[in-house]
C-alpha cells in the first residue's frame, strides 16, 4: 500500500494558486466557451477507475465546459433499471498548456450509490466522495500520447473508502484502416490502494492492466468500443477475474 501524506492539502494548495495566477491574465488572452458531450450504451458498466465495475449494462453520459485555463465536467452513469450509479462533478484548472504537454489539476465531487441487503429488501445505499486529481499529457505526435494521473479519493462516509489510484495510459487516435474507418488504441496500466475510513478493510490494492480500442467512421459521430482490465496483482478476495465491457458511443 502506497502511503503519500498531505497530498490532498498540497493539491488544493495546487488548484487555489492556479486559478488565482489564471484570474490575472487579461481579457484579451481568453478564449471561447467550448462544450461537447458523449453518450455511450455499455454492455457491462466499467468506471472511471476501471478497477470497478457496475456488472450490467449502463448508461453513461460525460459533458464538458470549458472556457481558458477552466473547465467543467461531470458525468452521470444509470443502470438500464434505472437506478443512479454514480454522479461525478469535476472541476479541473490548466497549469500548463503547450503543443507537447499539459498540466492540469482537479477536483470532483461525487455520489456513488450501491445496493445494500436488509431483511426489509434491497436499498441504494449513496456514498460522497471528493477527489483531488493531477494530471500530464505528454504529446509524442498529432495523434499520440501519454497521459498520467494520480487521484486522491476520501469518502465521506464511516463505511466509505479512501485511498490513492496511479495511471499511465498511452494512447494512438485516428489511425486510418481504409479509406472511412478510423481505430483508437490504449494501454493502461494503473495502481489502487484503497482503505475503508472504518479500518475494517484494507484488501483493495491491485496493479491492473486494461487494453482499450474503438473503431469509427469518418465525419461520423458514432463509435463501437471494447475494454478490458485484468489484475496483475492484487489482494482482493476473491482475486479480481478478467472484465470486458462493448459498448457504443455517440459524440456532439
Amino acid at each position: 500500500m502506497i502511503k503519500i501524506k498531505k497530498t490532498a492539502f498540497f493539491l488544493v494548495l495546487i488548484f487555489v494558486s492556479a486559478a488565482s495566477h489564471a484570474s490575472e491574465k487579461s481579457d484579451s488572452t481568453r478564449s471561447k466557451l467550448k462544450a461537447g458531450a458523449t453518450f455511450s450504451l455499455n454492455s457491462n458498466g466499467i468506471s472511471s477507475i476501471p478497477a470497478f465495475s457496475l456488472g450490467d449494462p449502463a448508461l453513461i453520459a460525460s459533458v464538458s465546459i470549458g472556457k481558458g485555463w477552466l473547465s467543467y465536467d461531470p458525468t452521470l452513469a444509470y443502470g438500464l433499471d434505472l437506478n443512479p450509479w454514480y454522479i461525478d462533478n469535476w472541476i479541473h484548472v490548466r497549469l500548463v498548456n503547450r503543443p507537447k504537454f499539459e498540466l492540469k489539476t482537479g477536483m470532483n465531487i461525487s455520489s456513488y450509490c450501491g445496493k445494500f441487503t436488509v431483511p426489509e429488501g434491497e436499498f441504494l445505499r449513496v456514498e460522497r466522495y471528493f477527489t483531488f486529481e493531477l494530471a500530464a499529457t505528454f504529446r509524442f505526435a498529432h495523434n499520440t500520447s501519454l497521459l498520467t494521473q494520480y487521484w486522491n479519493d476520501r469518502g465521506q462516509e464511516d463505511w466509505s473508502l479512501k485511498g490513492h489510484f496511479l495511471s499511465a495510459t498511452v494512447e494512438k487516435t485516428e489511425m486510418a484502416l481504409g479509406k472511412h474507418i478510423l481505430c483508437t488504441a490504449a494501454l493502461q496500466l494503473f495502481y489502487i490502494g484503497y482503505d475503508s475510513n472504518d479500518n475494517t478493510n484494507d484488501n483493495n490494492d491491485g496493479l491492473f492492466v486494461a487494453p482499450r480500442v474503438a473503431f469509427s467512421v469518418r465525419k461520423f459521430p458514432v463509435s463501437i468500443f471494447s475494454q478490458v482490465v485484468q489484475a496483475i496483482i492484487s489482494n482482493i478476495e476473491p482475486f479480481p477475474g478478467f472484465n470486458i465491457n462493448v459498448g457504443i458511443g455517440y459524440t456532439l
